[in-house]
């Protein structure tokens, strides 16, 4: 399943007691359609107040539910603020965390003073303020490459290691502002909010340009700038070998509509756990 969601609501992806998840909503959703317990993996934990546009997870299912017919399905019993795009038929022992090769995070900053209203700042750090662009992506060009990004997490993962391989580091212009794109093989915890805050305190110029490489070297005594709001924060495609998925539309809707069931399939709306 591809999967999108507004991550406001939500106590980040992973089942927690008595705090609604995404994976929770998913789970609860799938059992009632396959009448057991139908346990879901995802390709990686997005925290709290973070959003998905392309969150892939996986689940087992009685053969009798063919892919649409599941999508379809569980979408009429999903809440509004979580839907699942697609769903495919995986290849056995497809494990959708440890199969991926690399992700796409983007963050979206408010420029913008209109990024104060509130069909956009649930979406988007509302800065509201011009900055730096030169200096914005200047900032980002000592991401790429494989670096020990240890500095930019917010706990460490000592079984995995610090270093990760960033692919693409990029900030682009949207209607309200600018995008961060980056791709890389992994994350660490908080990472890309860290790098987020710290590169618009440079494009403010509230610390040099040259901490960011200082930074990203580890050099004893410096620290990051608060990490950026997670309100910014999408995950917007995980990739695996092989891929030929499409890539998901960046201006589409979140939350789009989807088509009505037939009668013959017509479920009761779910409103979510509360």
């Amino acid at each position: 399943m591809t999967v999108h969601y507004d991550g406001a609501a939500f106590h980040g992806w992973q089942v927690q007691p008595d705090r609604r998840t995404v994976q929770g909503d998913l789970e609860e959703a799938l059992g009632r359609l396959a009448n057991r317990p139908a346990p879901v993996i995802g390709s990686g934990r997005t925290d709290s107040g973070v959003h998905a546009t392309g969150q892939v997870a996986a689940v087992d299912m009685p053969v009798s539910w063919t892919a649409e017919r599941l999508r379809r399905a569980v979408n009429a019993l999903l809440d509004e603020d979580v839907w699942v795009q697609s769903v495919v038929e995986a290849p056995r022992g497809f494990h959708p965390r440890y199969d991926a090769i690399r992700r796409t995070y983007r963050y979206e900053l408010g420029l913008e003073p209109w990024a104060w209203s509130p069909f956009h700042r649930r979406w988007c750090w509302p800065l509201g303020r011009a900055l730096d662009r030169a200096l914005l992506a200047a900032a980002a060009a000592p991401i790429v490459g494989e670096h020990s990004f240890e500095a930019f997490s917010k706990a460490g993962q000592p079984e995995r290691g610090t270093r990760c391989h960033v692919a693409e580091a990029v900030w682009s212009d949207t209607e309200l502002g600018v995008r961060l794109t980056v791709t890389a093989d992994r994350y660490l915890h908080h990472m890309v909010r860290y790098l987020v805050g710290s590169m618009v305190d440079v494009a403010r110029g509230r610390r040099p340009l040259e901490e960011m490489a200082r930074l990203i070297a580890n050099e004893t005594g410096l620290v990051t700038s608060p990490p950026a709001p997670a309100q910014g924060l999408f995950l917007h495609r995980v990739e695996y070998p092989g891929d030929a998925r499409e890539e998901p539309e960046p201006d589409a809707a979140l939350l789009p509509s989807d088509p009505a069931l037939p009668p013959d399939e017509d479920l009761p709306r779910y409103r979510g756990p509360r």
